[in-house]
């Protein structure tokens, strides 16, 4: 069985509800995505999606649709989204098994 594109932990799911909702226009889902950013050269977007783009994989879990880009594909594969609240950060992270490095900061990574 293959792994799962991409999954989210409750704390994200719970997350992307609240954004959804609270979209400023109608929204279908969030899209998630990669950059070509940083000194590692890659990080990872998130966007709402108000419409579904041609190509692109849709994926449901615990009630939040996520769109992904079809250029991300390769590289989420397997991942995981959570989000995280602390003194130092608030947003959505990525445990992603593709990953080889991350910069020193953390906010970009390389496969």
């Amino acid at each position: 069985m293959a792994a799962p594109l991409i999954t989210l932990t409750e704390s994200a799911a719970a997350r992307a509800k609240r954004l959804i909702e609270k979209s400023d226009s109608p929204v279908l889902g969030l899209r998630v995505g990669v950059n070509t950013k940083g000194c590692s050269g890659l990080s990872y977007i998130v966007e709402y999606a108000e419409e579904q783009k041609r190509f692109e994989d849709v994926i449901e879990d615990k009630g939040v649709r996520i769109f992904i880009d079809p250029t991300a594909v390769m590289f989420l594969i397997g991942s995981e989204m959570d989000y995280v609240e602390d003194k130092f950060h608030k947003g959505f992270v990525f445990t992603n098994p593709n990953e080889k490095g991350r910069c020193g900061c953390g906010e970009s990574f390389h496969v």
